[in-house]
């Protein structure tokens, strides 16, 4: 049986957005149901089950994530990333943010702990190292980089740090040979990097996963709230808040804002970019305001 007899109907559509959305908060609109169905498809031909009814089962029976369901989210997202993207945001962050928080009264005392959250197979984080390295700071002592993501296959990816010429098409030449070295036609990552980034599997709505998680001084989150709906990214901006330290910051993607999601964050304009900065202390008008906006959002939609 070919990819083209299996059909998706709008029950099962909804049944398998309806789950996935639950467990990882991925959300497929109307707009999406082709591209769910024709990447699905061939797994439900693989596995020659009659339907995605059928499917639809299989991944309510992995509860870990680990199995079918790790699969899944993993062929329906894009993990479209390279290295140095948006570099104008991540030289703000080298040059300006960090010596920030470096500057700091406790500044000298601990290296600023960064989060990549949604790294996908390590381009960001492995970015920020080398940018870091470029100018003049000392991984370790200066920063530390985390990074998670949900998919387990992009996660060993990530740890191999073997490239292909594609995620390359906004580094030059002279980056290319100071960190990576050639490898059967790809290139892999130097150990002179790779150390300096700890890797982690993390499911952003798991609320036990991530209470393990220490304070942070600059969260990375960058392309990722596009895949959720407004309730989960509201969700997963709570949980930045939280873990960012006060006087922290949080960077998204420039096609992301956080309006409608949350006051608790102040724009910054930096001389390289822009960035959400988590003000030290809650000013009266800032409680006023988040106090005004949780109060809508717990009216009842009549």
């Amino acid at each position: 049986m070919g990819n083209g007899d299996v059909r998706m109907t709008d029950a099962e559509f909804r049944m398998i957005g309806d789950l996935v959305r639950r467990r990882c908060g991925l959300h497929f609109g109307p707009e999406s149901r082709y591209l769910v169905e024709r990447r699905l498809a061939r797994r439900v031909t693989e596995l020659s089950l009659p339907s995605f009814t059928a499917y639809h089962y299989l991944l309510r029976r992995d509860e870990s994530g680990d199995g079918e369901m790790g699969w899944a989210i993993d062929v329906l997202t894009t993990n479209e990333t390279y290295f140095l993207r948006e570099r104008k945001q991540l030289r703000a962050l080298i040059d300006e943010v960090i010596p920030a928080l470096r500057a700091e009264p406790d500044g000298q005392d601990r290296p600023v702990s960064i989060w990549s959250a949604g790294c996908s197979s390590g381009e960001e984080p492995y970015s920020v190292v080398m940018l870091g390295l470029e100018a003049g700071l000392e991984p370790g002592r200066d920063f530390r980089v985390y990074a998670s993501d949900i998919s387990r296959p992009m996660l060993r990816k990530a740890r191999r740090g073997l490239y292909r010429d594609a995620s390359f098409r906004e580094t030059e030449p002279s980056i290319i040979g100071r960190y990576f070295e050639p490898m059967d036609g790809l290139h892999r990552i130097s150990d002179e990097v790779r150390k300096h980034v700890h890797f982690a599997h993390l499911n952003l709505l798991d609320t036990e996963r991530t209470g393990l998680l220490g304070a942070i001084d600059v969260v990375l989150c960058r392309n990722v709230l596009i895949y959720f709906d407004l309730e989960v990214k509201r969700r997963a901006v709570r949980l930045f808040h939280e873990k960012l330290r006060p006087g922290g910051y949080l960077l998204l993607g420039h096609s992301e804002s956080l309006i409608q999601l949350s006051r608790d964050f102040e724009l910054r304009h930096l001389e390289n970019d822009m960035v959400y900065h988590r003000p030290p202390e809650e000013s009266a008008w800032q409680r006023a305001a988040r106090q005004a906006v949780e109060a809508l959002d717990e009216e009842p939609d009549w």
